[in-house]
């Protein structure tokens, strides 16, 4: 328990980033651009989902969840971090503080849920292709995303919660956004109980997702090598291509930035990677999930021929 001037936090300073004066423009226009791509490629990735009757499957309904939950995981800090870019003093209130970590809590262990179902269903696509539609049945689909979104939305309440009740020192200066890590350092109380909570619910979070998905990836790689085709090797691992990356984005960003600290330049290390998991993971998941995907491009090819043709008839009837 650390001991200090105890005082009522009414709001935290925020550093931002480390970058100069004369670099504040560049820097502003940069991030600006990639928090406009990430909600345009996410909200396209939706609208072609929900548009195309070809793409109501439950591996799409899972990427629409994605798309959605990498758009609002971006807008939980992308448009303070924009604000206080343009600001001579970068601050947030308290309640604002735990508002961010609420969400930005939400929004990451939905992603981890979320991917645990992709790989799930990418097994039972691989390993079980006669039998897919039976088993990824709407009913199945919509009690996985039920339960992702249940199990996350108690979490974050919860690690919310247990913050609320701890008292802050005088020192009120947070780096780049509310995280919870970085809250837990300036508290004054007893923080044990929260790190306990972290490491359960961390394991629940992170861990386990992790080993379901190797699992998952180990079966699915062992029943591509019994396939004799070079095709169908080709084909099956272009199946899941786009989601072992984007895995491998998710996770490798999380180890990066919480289970590999760095003695020296911990600041920008820690600067980068968080760049990385909030800005630029969201931003490349649609273009992850769109090139090379004949679906996605046939949807949107489909669309804009029909948007095309209606707009030529429309046309020709008032003339």
């Amino acid at each position: 328990m650390k001991m200090g001037n105890q005082t009522v936090v009414s709001e935290f300073l925020l550093l931002g980033l480390p970058i100069g004066p004369d670099q504040q423009d560049l820097f502003y226009a940069l991030f600006l651009a990639m928090y406009v791509t990430t909600v345009l490629g996410n909200l396209l990735i939706m609208f072609l989902i929900q548009l195309d009757p070809h793409l109501h499957t439950p591996m799409y309904l899972l990427l629409s969840n994605l798309s959605f939950s990498d758009l609002c995981f971006s807008s939980v800090t992308m448009p303070k971090l924009l604000q206080d870019m343009q600001s001579h003093i970068s601050s947030i209130s308290y309640a604002g503080c735990l508002t961010q970590m609420y969400f930005f809590l939400l929004f990451a262990d939905l992603e981890s849920f979320l991917l645990v179902a992709m790989a799930y269903d990418r097994y039972v696509a691989i390993c079980f292709p006669l039998h897919y539609t039976t088993v990824m049945s709407p009913r199945l689909c919509l009690g996985l995303l039920v339960l992702s979104w249940v199990l996350t939305i108690f979490i974050s309440l919860l690690h919310t919660l247990l913050m609320a009740r701890l008292s802050f020192c005088a020192d009120n200066v947070i780096s780049h956004f509310c995280d919870m890590s970085a809250l837990l350092k300036l508290a004054c109380s007893d923080i044990q109980i929260n790190e306990t909570m972290i490491f359960i619910l961390g394991g629940l979070v992170i861990i386990v997702p992790f080993l379901l998905i190797f699992s998952s990836y180990a079966r699915i790689v062992s029943s591509i090598l019994k396939v004799r085709s070079a095709r169908g090797i080709c084909k099956a691992f272009s199946t899941c291509g786009s989601h072992l990356s984007v895995v491998s984005l998710f996770y490798g960003t999380i180890i990066g930035l919480y289970l590999c600290p760095s003695a020296s330049n911990s600041t920008i290390k820690e600067t980068v990677m968080a760049v990385m998991y909030t800005v630029v993971t969201p931003m490349l998941n649609p273009f992850i999930y769109s090139l090379r995907n004949s679906d996605i491009n046939g949807a949107l090819r489909r669309i804009f021929s029909k948007w095309t043709i209606s707009f030529f008839s429309t046309s020709n009837f008032k003339d």
